[in-house]
């Protein structure tokens, strides 16, 4: 007589929603492999503006920060980490319109039909996100590396400069995504998230704080972007980094982040006609 069947052990909620999380992360990384423009347009953006300003403005630039004679390589030390924290910022952009096209396309509504957690859907947009900021910022830096741009980094400090740039991707997606589900389609997505690109212009990223009129200097001093620069310079080019400025980053990315996914979260669960 043959013993009885066992029964197979019921799946808990958490492997559903790890199951659901990886489901939609795998979908949102294959949408963007197969329409890969957006990607390639916010990339070809920093890549630009460090081309145009080491080679075009470097010498000038340079002699202007320092004082000193024209040197186009410690102006490129100077310029990389901002031209990273911009790339995040160009890549959170393209989540806003990816987030926004799932929005008007119908298809979140066919989510919401479906038994699989609500909150994957947001999830899987902001892990593939965050994997393909990673990329970007690869290929990014090896463009600054190819031009002549020389880390003075300790392993532990790289290591700490890969953990703040994951943490400023989490927080500018989050903010992103959120972006994306209160506009009313892709285009305006794109509107409403071009700050991401701008307030990195508007920052330490390509002069001196010191250097602004006194007028605007509290603002690029203290807005998000020019205190993770300067704590992302200084573990790139083993400079001070400053007790206030590494707060000031940790501060601003743990604020952005839970911002973001609270109100992501309400706006995604705001049923359509409420």
């Amino acid at each position: 007589m043959s013993a009885p069947a066992t029964p197979a052990t019921p799946a808990t909620p958490a492997s559903h929603a790890l199951r659901d999380n990886l489901t939609m992360l795998r979908r949102n990384l294959l949408h963007a492999r197969r329409y890969p423009s957006l990607t390639l347009n916010l990339l070809l953006t920093p890549v630009i503006l460090l081309l145009l300003f080491v080679y075009i403005f470097g010498n000038v630039m340079s002699a202007g920060i320092t004082g000193g004679p024209a040197d186009r390589g410690e102006y490129i030390a100077y310029i990389v980490p901002g031209i990273l924290l911009m790339t995040i910022g160009g890549t959170a952009i393209g989540t806003a319109v990816s987030v926004a096209s799932d929005m008007t396309e119908g298809i979140i509504a066919r989510f919401r039909t479906m038994a699989i957690s609500r909150a994957s859907v947001l999830i899987g947009h902001v892990l593939g996100s965050v994997i393909q900021t990673l990329v970007a910022l690869a290929v990014v830096l090896g463009v600054g590396l190819a031009i002549g741009f020389r880390p003075d980094a300790t392993p532990l400090e790289w290591l700490a400069a890969a953990g703040l740039l994951t943490l400023v991707s989490l927080a500018l997606i989050w903010i992103a995504v959120g972006m994306g589900l209160v506009s009313p389609n892709a285009e305006g997505a794109s509107n409403l998230a071009l700050p991401l690109m701008v307030l990195p212009l508007l920052s330490s990223a390509f002069v001196p704080v010191d250097a602004m009129p006194g007028w605007f200097r509290w603002f690029a001093e203290y807005q998000p972007f020019s205190p993770a620069i300067e704590t992302l310079r200084g573990l790139l080019m083993g400079s001070e980094i400053g007790t206030k400025n590494a707060l000031l980053t940790v501060g601003w990315c743990l604020g952005l982040t839970l911002l973001g996914y609270f109100w992501s979260k309400a706006r995604f669960h705001h049923e359509p006609g409420q």
